[in-house]
């Protein structure tokens, strides 16, 4: 599932921000918007905010942001020993993967309210 970089947290006023606690995030947390191909239904949608912890270290059952020759993408981490495997977060086939491809783990999901 493709992600579109939205920019660093701390320049970034995005409506869906308002729905997330106050609490501070750390300064190596950037945005990323899911693209329409998220689609409309599941727990995450077309539009959903995420905030991304670069300096996070992926775990097992992550959700991480990883660079693919298509742009940024969305995955969950299947943890094997030192390595892991992304799968693909709307579902697909899988693949190998080392820490270094990671450009951040998920650590928030904000959605735009419903008027």
């Amino acid at each position: 599932m493709k992600v579109n970089y939205l920019g660093p947290c701390l320049a970034v006023d995005h409506p869906a921000l308002a729905e997330l606690d106050h609490e501070p995030l750390p300064v190596s947390c950037y945005l990323v918007e899911l693209s329409e191909e998220a689609g409309v239904e599941g727990p995450l949608i077309e539009g959903d905010v995420l905030v991304v912890d670069e300096a996070r270290p992926v775990q097992h059952g992550d959700l991480v942001v990883v660079e693919t020759g298509e742009g940024l993408g969305l995955f969950k981490s299947h943890r094997i020993g030192g390595r892991f495997r992304l799968l693909p977060a709307s579902g697909g086939e899988g693949r190998g993967a080392d820490p270094e491809v990671c450009r951040g783990v998920v650590v928030r999901k904000a959605r735009m309210p419903v008027r």
